[in-house]
């Protein structure tokens, strides 16, 4: 089907009223938001009963193992036992520090058939990243594998501590052992009904300017979830679905796992780290046709050359973005060297995605903007006095306002200075900040990362100095450039400028 017929069979931006969306998400529930629903039976009881893919799973060698949905609520049943025989009440909170296998999605269903709460852990966090989390949390069980299980050991009031160790690896003492306790268990096990209002997770702010704050996420949470893999991501039976960002974060959580399985549709984990190469591999052989993930992921992709895309091109249906403003770079690229439309969408751990770019309702695309609020939200943009701005339907996610870079009196969005820097063909990352400077009061900064074959050196740097001003303007090229081998982010992957900020800070005092 062309891009121009699938148009016509998607429902118009227009009339996708927000109250009739809402309540059709809400009738799509098989519980009650009042007092009785359960997250588990959402996502897993109720699509059993005609043996559905509900899971494929990709260990780090890219072996792929199936998991219906019948053995999903068996295992969430085990699990709600073990939990429960450990002093695991509703609403209490379960933490999981886990790699993306089978034992997280049990764990997590587990949790959620007994009425408590999930908690997740990125398994790159160091000690004191997991001991914040837990301390915000007040978690009475985490489970984790061996190969974390050190991270725990000096986190004081750490709570029961539930082991997933394969064969021949140890489990401490005063561990429990999560395999053996499973089997040990029944897989019957009553979902406990809850309200709306009650919280399915506790998550975390990703940390992009300080320490991580808790956010809470109530049951009801569920209605936006599906409204966004229904009519953002368009998610379709016959699709196969990757999100590729980790569980451990809301974009993975939320959209990787919650979502797709709440419409009772497989969804995918690899194992491995993530690289150019295994992706093309893992959506040539699952046969991909709808990719998630985030720009960082993408701009390796487009790092690896139009040589490595070239098996993978024509296959994916849709691809969408999330977790960083999308460069029209990137837009082009995918549609040039992949035939895949990308869209950019966005949204924070707070509220999921309210604003996309909808592959499954027919609206105009505007490059550059981040794409029209999700039936059932209202977004409104305001000015420094609080008063609302009427501008046309489509928002813009431009940057941080701590990230605007003030020049010669001129306001200089960094994002547009880092957009220009990846479109030249030796750059592979930019971050851009502002430098005080006595006589502009800043100057723009970049920070490069060149791509394979390239060298770093003057000339080059005045050639990305020239781009910039041709693509944009005379006051916004970075007036310096340093070439970098990696930049500040998030575990989840966003560029800290603000260390980058700090660090230019620090050695002009220095000076």
């Amino acid at each position: 089907m062309s891009v121009s017929e699938q148009a016509r069979t998607r429902p118009s931006y227009q009339h996708a009223a927000g109250n009739f969306r809402i309540q059709e998400a809400i009738a799509g529930l098989q519980g009650d938001l009042q007092d009785g629903l359960n997250a588990c039976v959402e996502c897993c009881d109720r699509h059993t009963g005609s043996n559905r893919t509900a899971l494929r799973c990709l260990d780090g060698e890219e072996n792929l193992t199936e998991y219906s949905f019948e053995q999903l609520k068996d295992l969430s049943g085990r699990v709600a036992n073990l939990f429960a025989s450990l002093g695991v009440k509703p609403g209490d909170v379960v933490a999981g520090l886990l790699p993306r296998k089978i034992d997280l999605v049990a764990v997590i269903l587990g949790t959620w058939r007994l009425g408590a709460v999930y908690q997740p852990l990125f398994t790159a966090f160091g000690p004191k990243a997991i001991e914040h989390r837990l301390t915000t949390s007040e978690a009475s069980l985490i489970v984790t594998d061996h190969a974390n299980r050190a991270k725990l050991d000096d986190i004081s009031h750490c709570p029961a501590i539930v082991t997933v160790a394969s064969e021949g690896e140890h489990v401490a003492e005063a561990d429990t052992d999560f395999r053996s306790g499973i089997a040990a268990q029944s897989p019957d096990f009553a979902p406990v009904m809850r309200r709306g209002d009650d919280l399915m997770m506790m998550m975390s702010t990703s940390g992009t300017t300080g320490l991580p704050k808790g956010v809470p996420v109530p049951l009801h949470a569920l209605l936006s979830f599906a409204a966004y893999m229904r009519d953002a991501v368009d998610l379709r039976d016959d699709d196969v679905f990757w999100n590729i960002a980790d569980p451990g974060w809301a974009y993975g959580l939320y959209y990787a796992l919650t979502g797709p399985l709440l419409l009772g549709q497989a969804t995918t984990l690899f194992e491995g780290g993530f690289t150019a190469d295994s992706t093309y591999r893992i959506i040539d052989k699952l046969g991909v046709t709808s990719l998630a993930g985030s720009p960082t992921a993408f701009r390796l992709l487009i790092a690896a050359g139009d040589a490595a895309a070239a098996g993978a091109k024509g296959r994916l249906r849709v691809v969408s973005s999330a977790g960083e403003p999308l460069n029209p770079e990137i837009i082009r690229w995918f549609a040039a060297s992949l035939d895949a439309p990308i869209h950019d969408h966005y949204g924070q751990t707070e509220l999921g995605m309210c604003v996309n770019n909808h592959h499954g309702l027919d609206h105009p695309v505007r490059a550059g903007s981040a794409g029209l609020a999700m039936p059932g939200y209202r977004i409104a943009v305001l000015d420094d006095e609080g008063n609302e701005f009427e501008p046309d339907a489509s928002i813009s996610f431009i940057g941080r306002s701590d990230d605007v870079i003030t020049s010669s009196g001129y306001r200089i969005g960094p994002f547009d200075v880092e957009s220009a820097l990846i479109e030249h063909p030796a750059v592979t990352e930019a971050a851009v900040v502002g430098v005080p400077d006595p006589q502009r009061t800043e100057i723009v900064k970049a920070f490069v990362i060149l791509g394979n074959g390239h060298m770093a050196g003057q000339e080059l740097a005045e050639q990305l100095q020239q781009h910039v001003r041709k693509r944009l303007s005379a006051h916004a090229y970075p007036r310096e450039i340093e070439f970098v081998a990696e930049l500040p982010k998030t575990p989840s992957g966003k560029i800290q400028r603000f260390i980058l900020r700090k660090a230019e800070i620090a050695k002009q005092q220095q000076s």
